[in-house]
């Protein structure tokens, strides 16, 4: 594949789970203030996600679109401030890893209500 594919099909990517990201940032403030205008509790919320799968995917999602439009975005400013560093691949693909590794550990956290 060419350099130029490949920087097209990631600029599409990023622009996607951009998208995406929207989306579910907005949904997520919903469902902030909607818990906290009526004073919910930690545990409560546990009490309403455990066991969801609802929230469980719509979470997972979250994490899936961060998983893909976080490292881009890295990869592509390391390469224009540091472009001969050699820095952008291994630290895009170690955030790509953490974002998705804490992300869905945190989902199945909440999801199996384990701490």
């Amino acid at each position: 594949m060419s350099q130029g594919v490949l920087q097209a099909k990631l600029w599409y990517a990023q622009r996607i789970s951009a998208m995406i990201l929207g989306i579910c940032v907005a949904i997520h403030l919903l469902i902030i203030f909607y818990a906290i205008r009526g004073g919910i509790s930690a545990q409560e919320i546990l009490g309403r996600t455990q066991g969801n799968i609802a929230f469980a995917l719509f979470y997972e999602i979250f994490v899936l679109a961060c998983f893909v439009h976080a490292p881009i975005g890295m990869a592509n400013i390391l390469e224009e401030t540091i472009p001969k560093s050699g820095l952008a691949k291994p630290v895009s693909w170690a955030l790509a890893i953490c974002i998705l590794t804490l992300g869905t550990t945190a989902v199945i956290g909440i999801y199996t209500g384990g701490a």
